[in-house]
């Protein structure tokens, strides 16, 4: 289906009253094409909604004397292919589990948590410190961590067990579920490499 020659556009760019006419008159093809890609009917008039403002800001840019619903059909298609990309990424989220998992604390209970953590880790022998900062912070392995304080892998291992049992007992955790957002601390209390 061909359109009609249409006049320029109006010189402050847009549409005119001649394309608003023609836009309203594409409707039922562009619903029906919507439908087709979405057997959605909400969704359908979402996109044929989302084409029409979209043609009608760049009207500046459609060839006159073209197929207007081949550039309206385009326009949706585009559209449409564009918000399918975007729901790819998305998460079906419906009873809020993932939602959940991505709340953060209050800024001043981190900082109450990271003070006693800090004061916790301080108290640890300097041995057991340095260990679980290798492994647990630095994601050093035990083997490299081991290199660095010249000790065996065994006595790595060692330490660090101990220091995160330490750990938790200190700040009277159950286990490392207990511990807040703060990635160090789950790494320095969590299992290791």
């Amino acid at each position: 289906m061909t359109c009609p020659s249409i006049r320029p556009a109006s010189p402050q760019g847009g549409a005119d009253a001649e394309m608003r006419d023609l836009l309203l008159g594409a409707i039922p093809a562009l619903r029906a094409f919507a439908y087709s890609l979405t057997y959605n009917l909400d969704r359908s008039d979402d996109l044929v909604q989302d084409t029409l403002v979209r043609a009608w800001t760049k009207a500046d840019s459609f060839q006159r004397g073209t197929n207007l619903t081949a550039w309206l059909f385009t326009i949706l298609r585009n559209l449409f292919y564009s918000e399918q990309r975007k729901r790819k990424r998305e998460v079906e989220d419906g009873d809020g589990v993932h939602a959940a998992r991505l709340t953060s604390l209050p800024e001043q209970e981190i900082r109450v948590e990271m003070r006693e953590f800090q004061a916790a880790l301080d108290g640890l022998p300097l041995s057991q410190r340095e260990a679980l900062v290798l492994v647990g912070a630095q994601s050093f392995t035990y083997e490299e961590a081991a290199a660095i304080c010249g000790v065996a892998v065994g006595t790595m291992k060692s330490r660090v067990s101990r220091a995160r049992g330490r750990l938790i007992e200190t700040l009277g955790m159950t286990g490392t579920d207990d511990i807040g957002a703060d990635a160090f601390t789950r790494a320095a209390a969590g299992s290791g490499p």
